[in-house]
């Protein structure tokens, strides 16, 4: 045991009326919500990069967080693993996520670094033994080093593909190992600042032929867990090849991975990408290519990736909406992928953030539910479209160009708009909200 969260109490839900700061208000993990409980449908997992490894900093400024587990040693990285898995047993939630680098220590050399991971998975895995928390995902960090400056599997240096293929194994062994449900890559750095050093068609093609060569090894290991593309648009490159579900999902076509590979689709991210949340997660699921998403928002008055906790149901609630109708997680989750403020210094902040990200997502999931369980919203979509449940407009879909023209003149087909009634459903929704 370590002190970090001394006196902080574990957190049970008392219901809206509790005056208790440490307590659940709207998420009782028991509680049954369309036939199954809570803590199944949302699947929380905690972030080790943000929660236990930044420092505080932003673009304008340092480190502003001072942990006793800081440091590049292996006892601090061991004692950065119990911090953490008391952080899981306070909150009660069922998963957390991390890359190699949030974990172990960087090593001088690519072995030294593989001996500190080794190491650290098979104390993270004795943790897990003891405690509730298991892996959601486990994942490579190829953007912090120097040596990612120019990308990874699109890097112009056959050595850092080569070191890249090494870290992503690595990866890939130590989720495994640890019973991992999902292995997600984030190329944070796979694009680029000027189109006048940068061949794009190669770059492009080796980072197909690396993720090629990721899902192959998946099989030849056995691996059970999901591959996941998170995309992103840009920050820290100009342009990602990664940009949005539809251009991962045309890269995904494009080098036959379709079925072999989903997305993990983050909020912040789809907000960069001039998307809302839920079209992200809607396009996803009518692709077939939905797994999992990474939980926070932005500062909608910046103009960068601010990874801040939830703290609106009613914007959660239409992406929750459309994780409903995909038919919810299989091996995805809800994974927060936000940290706490820069000023917000005390440990009490870390637990309190995460306690009001978990209430919310729980109010926008259970209001989403209702309104889909009514069927009130899809009965007004099928509405919308039952003209094409007739046999003579499915028909017409199979015809060629000039046979359906020939029908508008032989029918003398003059259609009349029909209002798409919005705001008789945006009402309908707030009723839920």
């Amino acid at each position: 045991m370590t002190d970090f969260f001394k006196n902080i109490p574990t957190i049970k839900y008392e219901g809206v009326g509790t005056k208790n700061e440490f307590a659940f208000r709207h998420y009782n993990p028991d509680e049954v919500v369309m036939g199954k409980r809570m803590e199944e449908h949302l699947r929380f997992a905690v972030a080790y990069w943000h929660s236990f490894a930044w420092p505080g900093g932003d673009p304008f400024g340092g480190q502003t967080f001072e942990r006793p587990w800081f440091g590049d040693t292996m006892a601090l990285a061991k004692m950065k693993a119990d911090v953490a898995f008391e952080m899981f047993d306070i909150l009660g939630t069922p998963f957390y996520a991390f890359h190699d680098a949030d974990a172990r220590p960087e090593g001088a050399t690519f072995a030294e670094s593989l001996r500190n991971l080794e190491e650290i998975v098979d104390y993270l895995g004795v943790k897990q033994e003891s405690h509730k928390a298991k892996l959601l995902w486990g994942t490579a960090n190829l953007f912090s080093h120097r040596r990612w400056m120019s990308g990874a599997a699109t890097n112009p240096d056959p050595e850092v593909y080569a070191y890249a293929a090494a870290t992503v194994k690595s990866c890939l062994d130590a989720t495994m190992k640890l019973g991992g449900a999902n292995y997600v890559l984030w190329g944070g750095r796979e694009g680029y600042e000027t189109l006048l050093n940068t061949d794009l068609a190669q770059e492009r093609a080796h980072a197909g032929r690396f993720l090629q060569s990721v899902v192959e090894y998946k099989h030849k290991i056995g691996f059970k867990g999901a591959i996941l593309i998170e995309p992103k648009p840009q920050e820290p490159s100009k342009h990602q090849y990664d940009y949005d579900v539809a251009t991962v999902y045309g890269f995904l076509k494009d080098f036959g991975l379709e079925k072999e590979v989903q997305v993990n689709i983050e909020q912040g991210h789809a907000i960069l990408a001039g998307h809302s949340f839920e079209h992200e997660i809607a396009l996803a699921a009518a692709l077939g290519i939905f797994g999992s998403i990474d939980m926070n928002r932005n500062d909608y008055q910046s103009g960068w990736d601010t990874d801040q906790f939830p703290n609106n149901h009613a914007e959660k609630a239409v992406a929750f909406y459309e994780i409903i109708r995909a038919g919810g997680y299989t091996t995805g989750g809800t994974n927060f992928d936000a940290k706490i403020r820069r000023q917000s210094l005390d440990p009490e902040d870390l637990i309190l953030a995460h306690v009001g990200g978990m209430d919310t997502c729980a109010r926008a999931f259970k209001a989403a539910a209702a309104l889909f369980e009514a069927d009130a919203l899809e009965a007004k979509r099928r509405e919308r479209y039952a003209g094409w449940q007739g046999a003579e407009a499915k028909a017409m879909l199979k015809q060629p160009l000039e046979d359906v023209a020939a029908s508008v003149l032989a029918k003398n087909i003059n259609p009349k708009p029909r209002s798409g009634r919005q705001e008789r459903l945006e009402n309908l929704w707030n009723d839920y909200i």
